[in-house]
Parts: structure tokens; C-alpha cells; sequence
């Protein structure tokens, strides 16, 4: 069902500094950035002072020409190039400044407005390519990442610069792994004239740069779309489940988090949007009052338990697990966005023994009334994504539905002008 694996020319280690938590400071120096002029852009950038373009012993017709230029002619060609192979990545090139940078070449413009263009050029397109076009990812409910730090950008393209390796630094900012090349050869073969699979393959590649590079070597990948759960391990497929996700109403996130116990007969807490509903009322569930005065309304475990008899936890802010359940003819349904926000597994006692392992699981299964947590040797990565389009085992593309109607949400940001916050700066 699913695919794995990654390469990249970018060290894993300066790529996952990127993303530092700084999502405060990243967004404060993206609105700075994108409030100076051009010539202020290329000294934020390298450092270095920037010519006047005129002084007292220099005439005013002095042309530009004739300044000492940070970018070379070779670097800007290399990079005219790589604007316009962005559009293999699904990306727009024009959004990066193409044609003014061939103008600027063209007619042999150098100096400081000239650097200024191409470093703000090659900034933008740095980060759609690390970090994706779409800047509030928040929006489409996608919580995977932090921002990137955008320094860590603009130090990137100084090194290139420096050691004569733009192109390559360049392209190593792309997710290397092998769902992402299938979807990049798919967009390149597909019909110019079938615009709903040439979009949605957009879409999907928009959402592997949003990705995480390194996943692990071990870990539960859950696709909304496909109603699946892959165990995955050294980029192989090691066991695969159906799962109930979030309905419309009641969508599951996209997190990262990580799986760190399995709890046997576990007892459930109500979440708010089940309250509302009232239907737990007369059910013999436990009430009591929170110390701000909020209700709290408790499941016991047990056969009827919501949760089933196992609960993978993996602790975070949205309160989303994996479970169990007593209701397992949802499993039969082809859609099967049906659930409050988390994820429902079939044969989870399966899954949870591939996790734990061990005769511990079925002593602490043989009490149904009694709730016991098993603590995980090794916390497992667990990835809850949004794709409607994925690569098979032998690299051909599965589509799939879109329950959420994600897709024309992203697209509708993606192609909107300003989508980038440094690409703004060239304005």
C-alpha cells in the first residue's frame, strides 16, 4: 500500500535544524523581511555592506553594470534554471521572478538591486521547496511541522553560493523519499489536458514538502484518504489495518506524534463534541466536576467500552489515539470517516503486539474490568497525514477520494498571490 525511503544532497542534520522551534521569531523575520526594499534584502542575506551605486567621487550615470555583484552570471543562470524546473515540482515559475531575472542577465545587469532580485528569487523558492508554498498550514488542519527557520535558509544559500553548489543545495531541499518521486513522475506524465489529476497530484506533492524528511525507521503511518494504517520498518510495509477516522464534522489532524504505551481495557473519557450530543445521558457513565466547573464524564472499561479493549496512546494537545472498538462493522464500510477525531483500528490487539510483544499483553487483556498500562521499550513515530494521492509498491498512483475536501482548499492557497511570505521581499 504504501512506499518509503529517502535520499537527498542536503544534510539531514542542517535540514532538520530548519525546523527549530521558533515559530514566533521564523514569522516576525518573514513580516520584517517582506517589509524591505530590495537593496536591504541582499545585506539581511550576506552580510556584507552594500554599494551606494554613487559618492562623491563617482558620477551619477556610473551604471550598475559596474559594481561588483555578489551573484555571479554563471549562479544566476543556474538559477533562472532551477525557477524554471520548478515547474516540474508542481510549482509556478513565475512566482519567483523569472522574467525579471532574464531581462536582468540579458541586458548585463549587476551590483546591489541585481543581488538583491536574485537572492530574493532564490529565498522564495528555498523555502517552497523545504518548507512548501502554503505558509499557514494550521488552516488546513496540518500540525505536522514548526515553521521553518528561515536563517537557516538564507545561510544555505550563502554556503551554496560560496562552494559554487546552488543547483544541488538547491534540489536537496526536496523531500528525497520515494513517494515523492513517483508523484514528481506522475505530474510529469500526465495529460496537460486532465486538469482534476494534474491538480491533485499538485496538491499531494504540495503536501510531501510539508512533510518531515526523516520519518524514522519505524513507525505507524496513518492516510485519512485511505481509510489505512501501515506499520512501516526500513521503508517496507510490515503490517496494514483498516481504521475509522474523524468524519467532516469531526475531522482527524494531521500530528506527529509518538506512540510511547498500549493500555489494555482501557476506560474512556468523554471529549466535549460527544457531550454536546447528550446521547451518554441514562447510560450509567460516571459524572463528576472538574475544579473549574466543567463537567467530566467517564466510561468504565468493559466490553461496551467506546475504546474498545486497547488504547495506543500517544500523548497531545488534540487528545487523538488510536483504539479499539466494539462496533467493528464500521470496518466493512468503504467510507469510513465516522469518528470523533480519532482513530479507530481493526485488529488492533495485532498492532499492539507488534508494538509491546510479549505474553504481557494477553495477562493484562484477561481482566476486562481492570485497566492496566504497558509502557513501550521505544516510543514509535506515528504520522497522521492527508493524502489523496499515493504511490504503490511498484510506483503506480492510487487516488483516492477526498473526505475533508482538502484538496481545492490548498490549491485555492497555493496559486493565490503572496502565498509566500519571503518571496513577498522582492516587492
Amino acid at each position: 500500500m504504501f512506499m518509503s525511503g529517502s535520499s537527498s544532497n542536503y544534510s539531514s542534520a542542517t535540514f532538520s535544524s530548519a525546523f527549530a522551534r521558533r515559530p514566533r521569531t521564523a514569522s516576525r523575520v518573514k513580516r520584517w523581511l517582506a517589509s524591505l526594499p530590495l537593496i536591504a534584502v541582499a545585506a539581511f542575506t550576506f552580510d556584507g555592506p552594500i554599494s551606494a551605486g554613487t559618492s562623491s567621487d563617482m558620477p551619477v550615470e556610473q551604471p550598475v553594470a559596474q559594481q561588483e555583484s555578489r551573484w555571479s552570471v554563471d549562479d544566476a543562470r543556474t538559477l533562472i534554471g532551477l525557477i524554471e524546473d520548478s515547474a516540474q515540482e508542481g510549482l509556478t515559475p513565475s512566482d519567483y521572478r523569472l522574467a525579471e531575472l532574464r531581462y536582468a542577465v540579458d541586458v548585463g545587469n549587476r551590483g546591489a538591486p541585481f543581488d538583491a532580485l536574485a537572492t530574493a528569487a532564490a529565498l522564495g523558492l528555498a523555502h517552497d521547496y523545504a518548507d512548501g508554498r502554503i505558509d499557514d498550514k494550521q488552516a488546513l488542519d496540518w500540525h505536522m511541522t514548526q515553521p521553518i527557520d528561515t536563517d537557516v535558509i538564507a545561510r544555505g544559500l550563502r554556503d551554496a553560493l560560496d562552494r559554487d553548489n546552488l543547483a544541488s543545495w538547491m534540489r536537496g531541499l526536496l523531500p528525497g523519499n520515494a513517494q515523492y518521486s513517483a508523484l514528481k513522475a506522475a505530474y510529469a506524465a500526465s495529460d496537460p489536458s486532465d486538469a482534476a489529476i494534474r491538480e491533485q497530484l499538485r496538491a499531494n506533492l504540495e503536501r510531501w514538502r510539508w512533510m518531515p524528511r526523516d520519518l524514522g525507521e519505524r513507525y505507524i503511518y496513518v492516510n485519512v484518504p485511505s481509510y489505512r494504517l501501515a506499520l512501516m520498518n526500513g521503508g517496507s510495509e510490515e503490517a496494514s489495518f483498516n481504521v475509522v477516522v474523524g468524519a467532516p464534522k469531526t475531522p482527524t489532524p494531521q500530528l506527529a506524534l509518538h506512540a510511547q504505551s498500549v493500555i489494555a481495557n482501557p476506560s474512556w473519557t468523554l471529549p466535549p463534541s460527544v457531550l454536546k450530543e447528550g446521547r451518554w445521558q441514562g447510560k450509567g457513565y460516571s459524572v463528576s466536576r472538574r475544579s473549574d466547573g466543567s463537567l467530566s464524564v467517564r466510561q468504565a472499561p468493559g466490553p461496551r467500552n467506546a475504546l474498545g479493549r486497547i488504547k495506543i496512546d500517544m500523548p497531545n494537545a488534540h487528545a487523538i489515539y488510536l483504539h479499539d472498538t466494539p462496533q467493528k462493522a464500521a470496518f466493512e464500510r468503504t467510507n469510513r470517516a465516522l469518528s470523533h477525531g480519532c482513530v479507530r483500528v481493526q485488529n488492533i490487539q495485532e498492532l499492539a503486539a507488534l508494538l509491546h510483544g510479549g505474553a504481557e499483553l494477553d495477562d493484562a487483556l484477561a481482566d476486562p474490568a481492570k485497566t492496566k498500562v504497558l509502557q513501550l521499550e521505544k516510543s514509535v513515530p506515528v504520522y497522521i497525514v492527508y493524502f489523496t494521492a499515493e504511490a504503490q509498491p511498484d510506483g503506480t498512483i492510487r487516488y483516492l477520494g477526498d473526505p475533508y475536501q482538502r484538496d481545492q482548499a490548498l490549491l485555492a492557497q497555493i496559486t493565490r498571490p503572496g502565498a509566500n511570505a519571503v518571496r513577498m521581499a522582492a516587492r
